[in-house]
């Protein structure tokens, strides 16, 4: 069989006393890979053709949303930003583009101007410094963030720009600060409010209070169902779960990059979030994420950013054995002809809802059984002799024996 509903087999102790969200619409996703995730000093800028590729794998996760650049940074995100914005419009791709400016008019004009000429809508992500480290830096006040804003959301309405207002660094900025910001862009008609932990402080108790709390500014100002995102950053490691808490809280909106590329520590790594808010129900039933490795194998290559061996599941490693124990169960499983038990015997993510499965290696580790599975998987006779003898060969390693080596061993006619 490949599947089974075997809950009893498996005693979830996450679910004994956690408190489950009301229920609400799936969470929805917003790829910042592109835009927010180039801001990495490591990573390599792709070109607009390997950009499309990217896009194509976004689509096909299903992925909601994406922020497709920056145009007031100057003709070249312009140029790009356009491109993606015809990609989306003639592939029919189901994405809702946005492009991030600082609350400047001379920021957002060239969104409108693409969104024109291309002929489809494009959230205007417009970003303003809100917290008190922040404007001590600038020599701001709250007054003065206050007129810029006004004047950014201005425009956007005169002109029907859907606005997406976005505070940086939210997570350390006072309540009444908060308040007065996003009530402003709210009465001056923001769909849509962003909240940032920009600089990673966040913990997962302080997003479900801030979530929380900007809920409830949006129904004091009379929106009670204005859209709300987050989006977090790595600095502490806690972007994933930071992320759920927030969706939990009543954000409806996720915001991350592939393989979590991003200033400093990164962005909120896309590829951990869908799988774990897959995993969690928390996405819709249908949802595919079998193209999750094309996704992030792009990503690598045109970001130049290696994806490292022990990553969760689309690490090299993260479905492979060489361990005789462990892999005597998993391969218990598959002469079982039971994938679904093979996929979480020894494994917390099952192989397969994301296109991968399990594999069996051969090492110092190993039993007889990995090796046995070896040969017979790779068109071998598993007598005797080579198994002694690729057995042999893995117990005087100092690592798992790649395919090249043990397929030598098992053509030696000796």
């Amino acid at each position: 069989m490949s599947f089974r509903a075997d809950t009893d087999l498996i005693y979830d102790w996450n679910v004994v006393a956690a408190e489950a969200p009301p229920p609400r619409a799936p969470a929805q996703v917003d790829d910042e890979t592109l835009r927010d995730g180039l801001q990495s000093p490591s990573v390599r800028h792709p070109d607009i053709e390997e950009m499309v590729e990217i896009l194509h794998a976004i689509a096909d996760l299903g992925v909601e949303s994406m922020n497709i650049g920056l145009p007031g940074a100057g003709p070249h995100v312009v140029a790009s930003a356009r491109r993606l914005a015809q990609e989306i419009r003639d592939r029919g791709h189901p994405i809702l583009p946005n492009c991030a400016a600082r609350t400047l008019v001379q920021d957002i004009e060239p969104i409108h101007r693409i969104s024109q000429e291309v002929g489809i809508a494009i959230e205007v992500a417009m970003f303003i410094g809100s917290s008190p480290i922040r404007m001590e830096v600038e020599n701001w006040d709250v007054d003065h963030l206050l007129r810029t804003s006004e004047k950014a959301l201005r425009y956007c309405a005169d002109n029907d720009l859907p606005i997406m207002f976005v505070t940086e660094d939210t997570t350390r900025t006072p309540p009444e600060t908060v308040r007065r910001l996003y009530g402003q862009a709210l009465d001056m008609g923001a769909g849509r409010l962003v909240v940032c932990d920009t600089c990673g402080h966040a913990t997962p108790d302080g997003a479900r209070a801030l979530v929380r709390f900007v809920r409830a500014v949006a129904e004091d100002h009379g929106k009670p169902d204005v859209a709300i995102d987050w989006h977090g950053h790595q600095d502490r490691g806690l972007a994933v779960i930071n992320s759920i808490a927030a969706y939990e809280a009543g954000a409806d909106r996720l915001h991350a990059a592939g393989l979590g590329v991003g200033e400093r520590a990164g962005n909120c790594p896309m590829d951990q979030l869908l799988v774990n808010l897959k995993l969690l129900g928390y996405l819709g039933a249908e949802r595919d994420l079998t193209g999750l490795m094309r996704y992030v194998t792009a990503v690598s290559r045109y970001l130049d950013v290696p994806i490292p061996f022990n990553y969760p599941v689309v690490g090299n490693d993260a479905f492979e054995t060489g361990t005789g124990v462990h892999a005597a169960a998993v391969i218990k499983a598959l002469r079982r002809g039971d994938t679904w038990l093979a996929d979480r015997v020894y494994s917390g993510v099952p192989a397969a809802d994301f296109g991968l499965a399990q594999r069996i290696s051969v090492g110092p580790m190993s039993g007889k059984s990995n090796v046995v599975w070896w040969l017979e998987h790779h068109g071998f006779e598993a007598t005797e002799a080579r198994v002694e003898r690729l057995f042999a060969a893995a117990k005087q390693s100092d690592r798992v024996l790649d395919d090249a080596t043990l397929k030598a061993l098992a053509a030696d006619p000796a």
